[in-house]
């Protein structure tokens, strides 16, 4: 039943027999769960969940101490789902037909329908030929596209499964170890010293657990939890052991009710959509631009007759479109991928590989991915303050430390010892104190088995062992001891102080000798083996690197001296005061532009620090773990999980690592740099094929009359289709600098190579046509311009030298100078051996080509060879040019003070990317086109989710307010998830 505001919740008690004879009551919960309100379920004045018996938990929830049996807990999975946001998997017949779905298919479709619908009439059959050989192309491309995309979706699936956080709970009575997703609300879970919580959660049995949650209150310490008080998922347990009953799960915990809230947002279009949209826009104008003219010139000017006009604008619609350019950078991306999934990296967005390759500042967390995340005492520098030696002193330290249940700091003293079991060798432990937040420090009475004398040790916070010191304690030495102190501290050092003493009564409980100070432990988080050798490779990359921690300044500072990165370090918390930076930097930009790192950093500071970076024309890539980087790595151009990360972070990322360190990033960026320039250099290729296909047979129309079989363009289409897809394995070497889309460069490229194509066919026209200089070298002569052998030899010259183009563009240097892949190689030696045959002995007369012979054949390959060799230099004059216009528009570099000019520079160099970079999806399973024409594989191939801290900067003001929610608000909550549970349970 339902109470009144003030009223206490009514409780009765039931007497049942209990040993000889005797009663035992037992509360029970006199309230109907459909009537119970959230507020009345948190009110202590009600119920008070923290001394309430836990049967009365059980009791609203409809559970047990033994908590659920299995069919019980598959009852609930219909009733409530699994505990992860929702799934939504992409039809793959829908995702088949996606990739017929785009402009440049589009122009393809109509140039079907022209060919069946339009090109008919005068006596003459539709095109069938035509018609059947394009949708065969259409099909053909999804298929392949199709093909690799779903590969690359489930391989990435299964990565990420096998990344799927267990947790233990207790079904049919046993505990058992089982995937998270399959909680539900009334199971029994345990947990421990860093487990992460998996579902919501509330305490029935606690043994001095404290829970680290900052990332969901602001609370920067672990926060105790006991009996009946809540846990979220998410959060990590950093002491003790408890049991909790499952309270919400799925989208009814806090983090799901977040994500239910900004589900409806907008999905937005990624960069690559953005820079392929315009490559396909490129070639689309250039084609309508010369089809009107065609239709102008040839119907107007020439009177042609329908169907002959028909079909020269069909060779322009069929032959300028780049068709396979979706699929081929669809398989180039996924094929990358699985590449990047081989050294550790899971790509969640598959654009995300073209934004890392133009990565310019990487931002990475210190702890655990620059460091081990492993306290570790820094022997070199232990300080003495006795007689006692150095090895003396790590070994009284082990005394004074567990062995097992050992928290972190003493497991690092225990570690320092050659052998750990030398901790309890040749004592016997006769008491032992552990640490606790009064006495500050921990204590051990021991009885050596050498001399069966009795002593005691002592370590923990110096000032608290000082006071405790009584004997050889002079002025000099606590001198001595702040001096250490401090000089630790100035390194980012943590400071361990050590005291023992004699026990001659050889009694446990019996009075020392007097404590005596004998040396200062430094305790440090030391850096990964083989970071500062991984920084080093970055900068040579051209990559910067800041490290942003939550630690001390200090203790950043320090990191970076021993890696190498700079002590230029501030506290964060100078974003926002202006009027510190007198002497420093003239602005907050310009700081955070030559920082090295910033230390004391919060959620909102790493957003701030991407968003100041991106608006100075940076791409940035971010590192993190737990949900409370979800808003940075959401909003950096590439966020990166790192190895251990919260579900949060990995949902939020556009990369998931499974490997600890900064090496595996590295990797990714070289990696996503090869990728990037296969991308570019078929992005130059086919807008130079375009531009020579549309202005060759354009210009021939105008200058001669010249009509070019349809059929063909066609064929050509497919050969060069079926070996453009071997590009996707092409060997490139990455660029030794950030990559980044220069369309002017592109275009620039593909407007002189296919003018420069174009002039080699109209000249070899004009030669074979206007003189008889081929026919004196053995070779037949043409009875007009129209001859179908003539037909056969332009379609060979056009075919060989545009897909030789693919060679030059791959290039840097000399096009010899950088061997291709046999399978590049190789798809070209098939596909201009098939255009020779066909050159040579095909006839086909629905098509309007003959044999043209071996002659010819021979003489149009001699004629393109000639024609290639300038095109190397032609590239060389090209990239001089734009280098003289590329220096000024290059963004500010760290570290060089930034002027009005660079800024405002780098900003409009940047808008469209940042704004597109801000919006992009990262939540669905298999990458859709009927949402973003042009993605070759955009979006994520993990799950449909997106993850609510993607989205959380809404909840961020740009004053930079902490992500935190009353506690209040946390209890009201739960009991609505509480709530929630008890009514399903109830009603079904």
């Amino acid at each position: 039943m339902s109470t009144e505001p003030n009223e206490k919740a009514p409780i009765s008690s039931a007497t049942s027999g209990a040993g000889n004879g005797g009663s035992e009551e037992v509360a029970t919960l006199n309230v109907d769960p459909n009537t119970l309100t959230a507020a009345d379920l948190y009110d202590k004045e009600k119920y008070d969940l923290e001394t309430m018996d836990n049967k009365l938990v059980y009791q609203l929830l409809q559970t047990s101490p033994e908590g659920l049996t299995q069919a019980e807990a598959t009852a609930r999975v219909d009733k409530f789902g699994y505990n992860k946001l929702p799934e939504v998997k992409v039809n793959p017949i829908l995702m088949f037909l996606s990739f017929m779905w785009n402009p440049l298919s589009w122009v393809m479709e109509a140039a079907a329908i022209v060919a069946i619908a339009l090109s008919n009439g005068q006596g003459q059959a539709p095109d069938w030929q035509d018609f059947i050989g394009i949708i065969l192309l259409l099909i053909i491309n999804s298929c392949i596209g199709f093909y690799e995309e779903r590969g690359a979706g489930k391989a990435v699936e299964a990565l990420m499964a096998a990344l799927a956080p267990q947790c233990k709970v207790k079904r049919d009575g046993q505990w058992k170890t089982m995937e998270a997703a399959n909680l539900v609300p009334g199971d029994v879970i345990s947990i421990g010293i860093g487990d992460v919580v998996p579902a919501d959660s509330r305490m029935i049995i606690s043994n001095n657990v404290k829970i680290d949650q900052a990332a969901l209150t602001g609370e920067s310490l672990p926060v105790g939890k006991d009996h009946g008080d809540e846990v979220f998922s998410g959060s990590t347990v950093k002491q003790g052991e408890a049991e909790a009953v499952v309270i919400g799960t799925g989208l009814n915990t806090f983090f799901g009710r977040a994500a239910s809230l900004v589900a409806g947002a907008n999905e937005g279009v990624g960069h690559l959509q953005q820079v392929l949209a315009k490559i396909g826009n490129f070639c689309i104008c250039s084609i309508g631009i010369f089809l009107l003219a065609e239709i102008f010139v040839m119907y107007p000017g020439f009177k042609y007759r329908y169907r002959r006009g028909m079909n020269n604008l069909l060779v322009l619609l069929i032959g300028g479109i780049p068709i396979a350019m979706p699929t081929v950078l669809s398989v180039t991306l996924a094929i990358g991928a699985k590449q990047l999934a081989e050294h550790k990296a899971i790509v969640t967005r598959m654009s995300a590989i073209e934004e890392l390759a133009g990565v310019t500042i990487l931002c990475s967390d210190k702890t655990g991915t620059l460091t081990l995340n492993e306290l570790t005492i820094k022997t070199d520098s232990v300080k003495q303050y006795s007689d006692v030696s150095v090895d003396d002193i790590l070994l009284f330290s082990a005394y004074a430390s567990r062995t097992e249940n050992a928290d972190a700091i003493d497991t690092s003293v225990v570690g320092s010892l050659p052998n750990p079991a030398m901790a309890r060798d040749g004592i016997d432990l006769l008491d032992f104190i552990p640490f606790n937040p009064v006495d500050k420090r921990t204590q051990a009475t021991y009885r050596r088995h050498s001399d069966g004398t009795v002593h005691r040790v002592t370590k923990g916070m110096s000032q608290v062992i000082l006071e405790l010191c009584s004997r050889d304690k002079t002025s000099e030495v606590e001198r001595q001891l702040h001096a250490d102190v401090d000089e630790f501290a100035v390194r980012g050092l943590r400071a361990l102080a050590v005291a023992e003493e004699s026990v001659p009564s050889g009694d446990a409980e019996g009075e020392g000798s007097g404590f005596r100070l004998i040396g200062l432990l430094p305790i440090f988080d030391p850096p990964r083996h083989d970071t500062k050798e991984t920084i080093d490779r970055a900068i040579s990359l051209g990559v910067h690197v800041k490290m942003i921690t939550g630690d001390q300044l200090a203790i950043g500072k320090e990191t970076g001296r021993e890696l190498g990165m700079g002590d230029t370090m501030y506290n964060a918390s100078i974003l926002h005061k202006p009027d510190e930076l007198q002497g420093i930097a003239n602005s907050v930009d310009e700081l955070v532009l030559r920082a090295d790192g910033f230390a004391g950093v919060y959620p909102e500071h790493k957003y701030e620090i991407v968003e100041r970076l991106q608006n100075l024309g940076h791409m940035v890539a971010m590192t993190g773990d737990g949900v409370n980087d979800a808003p940075a790595l959401a909003k950096a151009n590439v966020g990166v999980a790192v190895a251990d990360a919260s579900d949060a972070a990995r949902s939020a990322a556009d990369i998931v690592l499974t490997e600890a360190g900064l090496s595996t990033i590295i990797e990714a960026f070289i990696h996503s740099r090869i990728i990037f320039q296969r991308m570019r250099n078929y992005a130059i290729y086919t807008c130079s094929v375009t531009i020579r296909v549309v202005t060759t047979f354009a210009i021939l129309v105008f200058a001669f009359k010249f009509d070019f079989p349809p059929f063909l363009v066609l064929i050509l289409a497919f050969i060069n289709d079926g070996t453009m897809m071997t590009i996707s394995t092409d060997r490139v070497s990455p660029s030794k600098h950030p990559n980044s889309w220069n369309l002017k460069e592109i275009f620039s490229y593909a407007i002189v190579y296919g003018c420069y194509l174009t002039l080699s066919t109209l000249i070899f026209f004009i030669v074979v046509d206007k003189t008889n200089f081929f026919q004196r070298h053995g070779c037949k002569p043409f009875s007009n311009h129209n001859d179908f052998s003539f037909h056969s030899v332009i379609y060979l010259q056009v075919s060989i030298l545009s897909q030789a183009l693919i060679f030059v563009t791959r290039a840097q240097g000399f096009f010899f100078m950088e061997r291709p892949s046999v399978f590049l190689m190789c798809a070209f030696v098939l596909a201009q051996f098939v255009a020779t045959i066909i050159t040579v002995y095909a006839s086909w007369g629905f098509t309007e080509i003959r044999a043209a012979g071996w002659h010819w054949a021979g003489a149009v390959w001699i004629w393109d060879i000639v024609w290639f060799v300038p095109l190397d230099f032609i590239k060389f004059g090209m990239a001089s040019v734009i280098r003289r216009f590329a220096a000024a528009s290059k963004p500010p570099a760290p570290g060089v003070p930034v002027t009005t000019d660079q800024v405002d520079l780098a900003r409009q160099r940047t808008r469209v990317s940042m704004e597109a970079a801000q919006n992009v999806t990262r939540i669905s399973t298999i990458p859709s086109r009927g949402a973003s024409y042009y993605a070759p594989n955009m979006q994520d191939h993990v799950s449909r989710r997106r993850n609510f801290g993607a989205r959380v900067k809404h909840m961020i003001t740009k004053t930079g307010k902490r992500l935190n929610m009353d506690n209040n608000e946390l209890r009201r909550l739960q009991s609505t998830q509480a709530q929630a549970a008890s009514r399903v349970l109830t009603n079904n």
